[in-house]
């Protein structure tokens, strides 16, 4: 199975890593959500879930989201055309997580988090002054949809692609499906929260 998973080659170090784990699990039974949330052996993995799992909240996508559509009609896309782009993008988002899954073993997780969360910090200061000034040149709307796609593939190559295996690398097998009912439960909690605070900040 670990081959036809992973291609030829030597993945004794791998199946090594597996049975001692299982090894070490033994007749272990899985973990409630509270025992996940009672043991201090991982007090540090649940405090990283939760804060991977804020920032992909608070990051900015559901904003560009909201008003890729506003930002596609300034930009002289017929409202007719637009779900043709947003088709686009919904793409750019597919093809950007699988790309992900290529370069995640060769650039390493941190590296894809950290250099596509500046990327897209800076796509999202150059979006805020490129939709201050679109009235200004006749070019500047064009910018915020070229904006528009490369926040959504920095969002695909980085955290979209590196959050969603995190739980399996740093859970052992009795705590996994806790630390998934976790990461769900807070994942819906902070977008029922933005829901509700985002008209507010408009």
């Amino acid at each position: 199975a670990v081959k036809q998973l992973w291609g030829a080659g030597d993945h004794l170090a791998e199946i090594n890593d597996m049975m001692s784990e299982q090894r070490a699990i033994g007749a272990e039974k899985a973990k409630s959500v509270w025992d996940l949330l009672r043991d201090r052996a991982v007090r540090w993995q649940l405090i990283t879930l939760l804060l991977v799992v804020s920032c992909i909240q608070l990051l900015g996508a559901n904003v560009v989201y909201s008003y890729a559509y506003s930002i596609f009609t300034k930009a002289g896309i017929p409202p007719a055309q637009t779900h043709y782009v947003s088709l686009g993008i919904g793409t750019t988002e597919i093809l950007s997580t699988v790309l992900c899954g290529f370069l995640i073993e060769r650039a390493g997780r941190r590296t894809l988090l950290w250099v596509n969360y500046a990327v897209m910090a800076l796509a999202l200061g150059l979006l805020t002054a490129t939709l201050s000034l679109q009235d200004s040149f006749f070019w500047v709307p064009y910018c915020s949809v070229a904006l528009v796609f490369i926040f959504i593939m920095s969002y695909g190559i980085g955290p979209g692609g590196v959050v969603c295996p995190l739980i399996t690398e740093i859970f052992i097998q009795s705590y996994r499906p806790a630390a998934y009912v976790f990461n769900g439960v807070v994942n819906w909690i902070q977008l029922f929260i933005l829901g509700l605070v985002f008209p507010f900040l408009v």
